[in-house]
């Protein structure tokens, strides 16, 4: 979890640019994981789901910023079964050691992350998409709007969407970050030190979903898909979670 933001430079030649409906599917990295690959193209658009967040009803108490010196101007929104926010991404890299998150490349490294894995350990911020929620406070509690560890989140950027479980929490007033896995499946530098992007990305969580365990990337991609084409579609849901299944939070706009 980070206490201080990294100072993001400017990464414009470096981002992917849109996809268009006639552009061919960008291939996946050779060194991408599997959990990549089996997100790298989904039936559902990032225009799709765009389409139901342009209007913002506020849940939260109060407003966030993207870093400890922007003025606070991002609201936590509420939708039918979810809720979001439009921030930028800052990389969190903490939880287990790896070869591209640790003390050396990162000076922010935190060993833990605030979710643990099935068997115990934290996670693996390298190879499991995961985005980061701000600790509960005065401004929002995340946990009394049904988001909570594990929670499913599909992240939209640059017509691009990915799937995400809530691992790990921030400060109390900054939002607007995810795992270096999550940036690099979606074409956002993930370099700690210099990577993110200062604009653009929706994370879009699902109330009372939950992925079991946590660290199953896939099961979240199965799940987020399923959610997403339901919320898009306006349809109700009970199943939120792999495996046991949760009822939904069925309440209408905000609280």
């Amino acid at each position: 979890m980070r206490f201080q933001s990294l100072t993001l430079v400017a990464a414009g030649a470096a981002l992917l640019a849109p996809t268009t409906p006639t552009a061919p599917p960008t291939p996946p990295a050779a060194d991408e994981g599997p959990e990549v690959r089996r997100a790298a193209d989904v039936d559902l658009s990032a225009a799709d789901l765009l389409s139901k967040v342009r209007n913002c009803t506020p849940v939260s108490r109060g407003r966030y910023r993207s870093d400890g010196r922007a003025p606070a101007r991002i609201p936590i929104c509420g939708a039918r079964g979810a809720v979001f926010w439009k921030a930028d991404m800052d990389i969190d890299c903490d939880g287990r050691p790896s070869d591209h998150c640790n003390r050396r490349t990162d000076p922010y490294f935190s060993p833990v992350t605030a979710y643990q894995q099935s068997d115990g350990r934290h996670l693996n911020a390298e190879r499991l998409p995961y985005i980061v929620v701000p600790t509960p406070s005065g401004i929002w509690d995340h946990e009394a709007d049904g988001v909570h560890g594990g929670a499913v989140a599909a992240v939209v950027y640059r017509g691009r969407v990915r799937y995400a479980v809530v691992g790990d929490v921030g400060p109390r007033d900054i939002i607007g970050e995810a795992s270096y896995a999550t940036a690099k499946a979606l074409g956002i530098p993930p370099d700690p030190r210099s990577g993110g992007t200062a604009s653009g990305v929706t994370y879009i969580v699902f109330r009372d979903s939950r992925v079991t365990p946590v660290e199953d990337a896939a099961a979240a991609t199965r799940v987020g898909e399923r959610l997403a084409r339901e919320f898009v579609d306006g349809e109700p849901y009970e199943n939120s979670s792999e495996g046991s299944y949760g009822k939904r939070h069925d309440q209408s706009y905000g609280r």
